[in-house]
């Protein structure tokens, strides 16, 4: 990553012509097979892309569901990029995904990206989900998508989701404390002073403290229970650390995971990496664990 990917975003064209093209990345996903057992169903009646993945062993019609949120920098990747891993972190949790390719800058603005993530949500309660049965997971650009858009839903009235879980999350526009983070120079995949150029072209005009386009500068003590995940050399690090600070201060549960020597989103990296594997495990236990049945009382 260091050799090839680091060098690769760095000279990236920030520029609304060029990454115009940055969706066929997700072509390419497509060499990225599944597990053999994994099922994968479209999704019709979303302004955007959407398919349900189930794991291997992983039955159709379980009550309780994740609803996923690709990352790659709010311009890239879909649901090709992202299948093989989120077809293990369903089968991890015994749950199908909602997979989501939302709409992506430069061609929409980031509220209409947003908004896609919301009716994603309320699509699922309108099949038959409850709230506390749905879990809502992302990584990166995606991470930020899975604060976002339960921050939105809680607005618009909808019911708080069971849980989060956000893998490598981005959660604050304000740049510089990433810059000047000591993973700077370790991070061997995001060069961080070019992430003023991702702001610059997906967040035009934004205040960097706005609470509804900056989930760390939100009113969170609405949010479920959460997971953090974060790989320890990676510059994403100062924002996993952010908002997990943050969630406590509003008294929601949190639970932070930085893995050690790991990069950014290494759980898509699982086919070289153990610790890919163990995370994705973790994943797993979180959804289960957050979407159980509360016991029934004694007195019941």
């Amino acid at each position: 990553m260091r050799w090839f990917m680091r060098p690769l975003v760095t000279r990236l064209p920030w520029t609304p012509f060029t990454l115009r093209f940055a969706v066929l990345l997700d072509l390419a996903g497509a060499l990225m097979v599944p597990p053999r057992g994994t099922r994968v169903a479209r999704v019709r009646g979303l302004a955007c892309g959407a398919e349900w993945v189930r794991g291997k062993g992983v039955p159709a019609g379980t009550r309780t569901a994740i609803l996923y949120f690709h990352g790659g920098g709010f311009v890239a990747c879909g649901l090709r990029t992202h299948r093989r891993m989120i077809a293990r972190i369903s089968q991890a949790a015994g749950m199908p995904v909602l997979s989501v390719a939302y709409r992506m800058q430069p061609r929409v603005p980031i509220e209409t990206s947003i908004r896609d993530c919301v009716d994603a949500y309320r699509w699922l309660l309108g099949e038959g989900y409850e709230g506390r049965d749905v879990v809502v997971a992302g990584d990166s650009a995606g991470g930020y998508l899975a604060f976002a858009a339960p921050l939105h839903a809680l607005r618009d009235g909808l019911p708080r989701p069971a849980g989060i879980a956000a893998l490598s999350p981005f959660t604050d526009l304000d740049i510089e404390p990433k810059i000047a983070h000591a993973n700077a120079p370790l991070d061997p995949f995001i060069p961080a002073h070019r992430m003023r150029d991702m702001v610059r072209v997906c967040f035009p005009g934004a205040a960097l403290d706005d609470p509804w386009l900056c989930p760390v500068h939100a009113d969170l003590g609405g949010l479920p229970p959460t997971l953090i995940q974060a790989g320890s050399i990676e510059v994403l690090r100062a924002d996993a650390e952010l908002m997990a600070e943050r969630l406590g201060a509003a008294g929601v549960p949190c639970t932070l995971q930085l893995w050690e020597g790991q990069a950014h989103v290494f759980q898509i990296f699982a086919d070289l990496s153990r610790e890919g594997l163990a995370a994705i495990r973790e994943i797993g236990a979180f959804a289960r664990d957050v979407t159980a049945p509360e016991p029934r009382s004694r007195a019941a």
